[in-house]
């Protein structure tokens, strides 16, 4: 016969044995530190500012992670924070995000993305509408982060803008570019357009800003020495372009951008990509996080998928001709321009 303290002692090794064996048979994703996560997957969202291509780019992130079967609510809990253009603002967003230990953050820009990264080198990182990661020193490489980065980058080429502008204005020399001198995305984007310009025989033209505020007085300081506007996927300019459409085309100053969105605010045209679907590429990317792989092994990404868009009423405002050759394989998008 079993004595009294052997029976208890069995029995408490069964109910050991059973706890064990429930939490490795628990189909509930882990995270990137082998931890079993909390019921709700706890998601911190940092955008850097609102304009048309961030907001469409938070919205298909939310869309994929909603595909793939995670919804805010049900075994997500999504907190969506803006830093409205403000670099130390989005810094406390991401310092807050990592005191109050989220499973992972979806940090929209390049100031966010690094704001996030100062902020935490453990929560994993998901990032979007980031012009060049590695040069913005959030990743060794696309291949792989080597740290809890992971995500979408929004890069074009601008020699295919620049094309465009020959195809658009052919007479157009002068390219004036309007920039952030505060953020690296638009550094990068400024070296790439004077090399660029100089094998296009183009003079680029720039002014450089630090917030929205100085974008009135950027532009009437080059409006008179230039053909043709062209927009970085800059945050702080693409803010404005409503100001920007108002200043040059009562000077019949066309206006190309870098992406959809601002073509949808005004521009007259783009060869870019669409925010919504690189947002929907950045959930996937999360989704492997969530279900257990580390960052670094998620390679970083880009949309390989390029449109052409045109907006219709922007050619009626600048009473130009487009070649029936150009029209014909765009996307045209309307936008009443006043």
């Amino acid at each position: 016969m079993v004595g009294k303290k052997t029976f208890k002692t069995i029995i408490s090794m069964l109910l050991i044995g059973t706890t064990l064996f429930g939490c490795g048979a628990s189909s509930t994703p882990v995270n990137t530190m082998g931890e079993k996560p909390k019921n709700k997957v706890k998601i911190g969202i940092t955008q850097f500012i609102e304009h048309d291509a961030l907001d469409s780019a938070r919205k298909g992130f939310i869309e994929g992670l909603k595909s793939k079967g995670y919804e805010d609510g049900k075994n997500i809990e999504i907190d969506y924070q803006n830093s409205q253009g403000d670099m130390q603002i989005a810094q406390t967003i991401a310092q807050n995000f990592a005191s109050k230990d989220k499973d992972l953050i979806f940090a929209i820009a390049t100031p966010s993305a690094q704001a996030a990264l100062n902020a935490t080198k453990e929560i994993p990182i998901v990032i979007t509408a980031v012009t060049d990661p590695v040069k913005s020193g959030l990743a060794q490489s696309m291949e792989s982060s080597q740290n809890n980065v992971t995500g979408t980058s929004d890069a074009v080429s601008i020699k295919t803008q620049f094309e465009l502008i020959k195809d658009l204005a052919p007479k157009a020399k002068s390219i004036g570019i309007i920039y952030n001198t505060s953020e690296s995305n638009s550094e990068i984007q400024m070296e790439e357009a004077k090399n660029v310009s100089k094998e296009m025989n183009l003079n680029v033209i720039a002014a450089g800003v630090t917030n929205v505020n100085e974008i009135n007085q950027a532009i009437d300081s080059i409006l008179s020495k230039i053909d043709v506007l062209y927009v970085f996927t800059d945050n702080v300019v693409a803010s404005s372009i409503p100001l920007l459409v108002d200043k040059c085309y009562n000077k019949g100053i066309p206006i190309i951008g870098s992406e959809r969105g601002q073509v949808l605010s005004g521009a007259l045209a783009t060869v870019g990509i669409d925010y919504f679907k690189l947002g929907f590429q950045s959930a996937l990317s999360a989704v492997e996080v969530i279900n257990g792989k580390k960052p670094s092994e998620v390679p970083l990404s880009t949309l390989k998928e390029m449109t052409l868009s045109i907006n219709e009423d922007a050619i009626k405002k600048l009473n130009i001709n487009i070649p029936s050759s150009i029209l014909d394989k765009s996307e045209k998008v309307k936008n009443e321009i006043k």
